[in-house]
């Protein structure tokens, strides 16, 4: 079992221990490869740090509104300048702490939403089970992963290239999906790689970021009985193949489901913040909150949760076709729930498709690429859809393996908005820079 040297898959190179560095740009579930052997226990820590320099603009159309408690407009928008972002870092740390068995935690040094030091979380995975000493479970292992902790939950394959607080490295540009797919809750995934390169996984979790063992005081309006919290399931099924030297092929189904929940965050679970900063907010109430507090205030510019926190049945499909330097990621996805204040469900939709030339051959170190985001939603107490439209365009280097530097310029656009809504004709646009760095 590798310990934290790179190995060869069907799909790729990979590493048992995860690579914070280039080598991990378009790896994702972990390969069955074995071809280091185990010499005992080895500990890796590394870490990501990332800095931005952002110059951009904003407005919006919104009905002038007075609220109490605050002075002035409260649509009005925070006026932007030039001028550098918070910082963020990560710590991690990954253990091959027996032949077949890895141990990984992540901490968030200090964030956009959190600047102060929080663990997000950690997993034991199991690749072998030598300790049962069966050689029936040994020879089902052969084919079989099962991870359990507190983990980020395996649903679509964008969580795999998004930018995760301080790491940067996997994300060809610099913000994650509009309807950003992240969520640590506690549980355990089973994966089935077949050598073919199809694959199965299936996953249970207790549907939540923050866990209680408290019973639920409040009332589902669906049912009209106490809130329950009730376990979530997700699975995937896929298939990843390297045709041959040039051309890869990968296509994806997931889908996750709960029907009561005490706090689901499926689609608000990043605990780190976007990389768009004060793009869509109001001063008046920023000034309202703690000063200390106010990146937490608006931590997720620019982002879209449609607030499906009570019941949740969701679906993603992705594609990812790479032929030489030319790469190819498109994401369809539909997701269906409700608040806990709420009878019926509500509909959201995402699609998403990013274009990625990287050069030169052989080296692949320096790409372009093209985004296109749209989400469209029902949102809680609104009579229509609403609509966000995103554009991205980037450019970047790999100035060594593990230093990265990349510039992106984005357009987007918010509409169906009610006039009294601080978003209605919202639209920003503008440059952002970033370094960034892992080992």
């Amino acid at each position: 079992m590798p310990g934290y040297e790179y190995c060869k898959s069907a799909a790729g190179t990979t590493a048992i221990l995860s690579p914070q560095r280039y080598e991990g740009i378009n790896i994702f579930e972990t390969s069955k490869a074995d071809t280091i052997p185990f010499t005992g226990l080895k500990v890796k820590v590394g870490g990501n740090f990332e800095m931005e320099f952002q110059g951009r603009r904003n407005f919006n159309t919104a009905t002038p509104l007075i609220k109490t408690g605050f002075t002035g407009n409260v649509n009005s928008l925070d006026k932007l300048t030039n001028g550098f972002d918070l910082p963020m870092a990560n710590l991690n740390v990954d253990a091959q702490i027996a032949d077949g068995i890895r141990m990984n935690l992540t901490i968030y040094l200090a964030t956009r939403h959190h600047e102060d030091t929080w663990v997000k979380g950690g997993y034991i995975q199991f690749d072998k089970l030598l300790f049962l000493h069966s050689d029936v479970i040994n020879n089902i292992m052969k084919s079989v992963t099962i991870k359990i902790g507190q983990n980020d939950i395996d649903y679509g394959d964008q969580h795999y290239r998004r930018s995760d607080g301080g790491n940067t490295i996997y994300n060809p540009f610099v913000e994650n999906y509009i309807m950003d797919e992240f969520a640590t809750e506690i549980g355990a995934e089973i994966y089935y790689h077949n050598k073919s390169g199809l694959f199965l996984m299936g996953g249970i979790s207790n549907g939540e970021l923050d866990p209680t063992v408290i019973t639920s005081t409040k009332i589902d309006s669906a049912t009209g009985q106490p809130n329950k919290f009730d376990a979530a399931f997700h699975g995937k099924i896929g298939f990843d193949r390297q045709v041959n030297q040039d051309f890869r092929f990968r296509v994806t189904g997931s889908f996750y489901t709960v029907n009561s929940d005490n706090s689901n965050t499926l689609f608000g679970g990043d605990r780190t913040g976007s990389h768009y900063f004060d793009v869509m907010e109001n001063p008046a109430i920023a000034s309202g909150t703690v000063i200390s507090n106010e990146n937490d205030y608006s931590a997720f510019s620019g982002r879209l949760n449609p607030g499906f926190s009570e019941e949740l049945h969701t679906a993603m499909g992705n594609l990812f076709l790479k032929y030489k330097g030319l790469e190819f990621f498109g994401t369809a996805e539909e997701a269906k729930g409700r608040a806990i204040t709420e009878v019926n469900e509500r509909k959201a939709t995402q699609y998403a498709a990013d274009l990625i030339y990287r050069f030169p051959q052989g080296k692949e170190n320096f790409w372009v690429g093209f985004r296109y985001n749209t989400v469209t939603a029902l949102l809680q107490g609104f009579t229509s859809n609403i609509t966000v439209n995103r554009e991205a365009g980037s450019i970047g280097w790999f100035i060594t393996k593990n230093i990265m530097a990349k510039a992106e310029y984005v357009n987007q656009d918010y509409q169906g908005y009610p006039s009294a809504n601080i978003l209605n004709g919202g639209n920003f646009h503008g440059a952002v820079l970033e370094a960034s760095i892992g080992f």
